[in-house]
């Protein structure tokens, strides 16, 4: 009888979860679980990490939050922001003052990252269109040069790293855009949030990226998108916020792209990573996040995670 395959070592693979995987986006809406109830779950489906998730849903105060995620035995890995810096210096100000909130409460909790969202150029809700769905040269340079501007500071006043996150609807998504953004940025201010699902869903291949683009990849999301569901979704120009409630975003391993080779490439970087799951849900059933959480981890085991 032939012995099973040893799994591979990820041994500098960190796993978490996030609130989006409890149909978590908005600091505050009557359709989403309970804080409580997202940290009491994510610890019982046997996560050790979880992200702040969009502000003012889980405590700011850091004395409060502290205590809520030590007694469940959680750490903190990253904050989350959004920005719109192609807009040029008129959001500067205001995009620090959020993104200021969020690196206060993640470094106090002890966090390394700030995940940078850039701003949909349609609403995630309604699907209206915001503006046009491609960035002029002049827009490029404003992204590159003040995302630099922001790692840079965020750096030298928090402590912390930016990690910008391919994002459907979004200007960086593609892997024409993606690489675009790489080479327009310095690689000491600003690395990637390499979200697997958003880049399947942009068409991008992960493994390639991790494999060419290495030293940027400074963080990782864990999703898989249902190719069925994404076909329909192309064919039709359906918005992500309608495309994620039609169930585009799905459980691992149902989709693609595999996690078990993204995690494998992930490993040969000889870098710590955090590979925290998302799976877009929203909105969702409150009793349907626990055991797909429960599985998801399961089946990370299962790939040596």
């Amino acid at each position: 009888m032939t012995a099973p395959a040893p799994l591979p070592s990820l041994s500098r693979i960190r796993i978490g979860s996030a609130p989006d995987s409890w149909g978590v986006w908005f600091p505050d809406d009557p359709q989403q679980v309970p804080w409580q109830r997202f940290l009491d779950e994510v610890a019982d489906s046997g996560y050790e990490w979880i992200e702040l998730g969009p502000y003012g849903y889980l405590p700011t105060d850091p004395a409060v939050l502290t205590e809520e995620v030590s007694r469940r035995g959680l750490k903190v890995s990253a904050g989350t922001v959004f920005t719109g810096l192609h807009h040029g210096e008129a959001v500067w100000e205001k995009t620090w003052a959020h993104v200021a909130d969020n690196a206060v409460l993640a470094q106090a909790m002890g966090a390394r990252h700030l995940v940078v969202i850039p701003s949909f150029w349609r609403d995630d809700k309604t699907g209206e269109v915001l503006e046009p769905d491609t960035l002029t040269p002049e827009q490029w340079h404003n992204l590159g040069s003040l995302t630099e501007r922001l790692g840079q500071r965020v750096k030298e006043e928090y402590g912390l790293q930016i990690v910008v996150h391919p994002h459907a609807d979004t200007h960086i998504d593609s892997e024409e855009n993606v690489v675009r953004f790489l080479d327009a940025t310095d690689s000491d201010l600003v690395s990637l949030c390499l979200d697997t699902g958003h880049y399947a869903y942009c068409g991008g291949d992960s493994v390639k990226l991790i494999e060419t683009y290495g030293s940027r990849i400074g963080y990782l999301h864990l999703k898989q998108v249902d190719p069925e569901i994404l076909a329909d979704v192309r064919a039709k120009g359906t918005p992500f916020g309608p495309a994620v409630a039609q169930g585009v975003m799905c459980e691992p391993p149902s989709g693609v792209p595999a996690l078990g080779p993204v995690l494998e490439a992930a490993q040969k970087l000889d870098v710590d990573l955090f590979a925290i799951v998302e799976q877009d849900m929203y909105p969702c059933e409150p009793d349907k996040p626990l055991p797909i959480a429960q599985r998801t981890r399961a089946f990370l085991r299962s790939c040596g995670a």
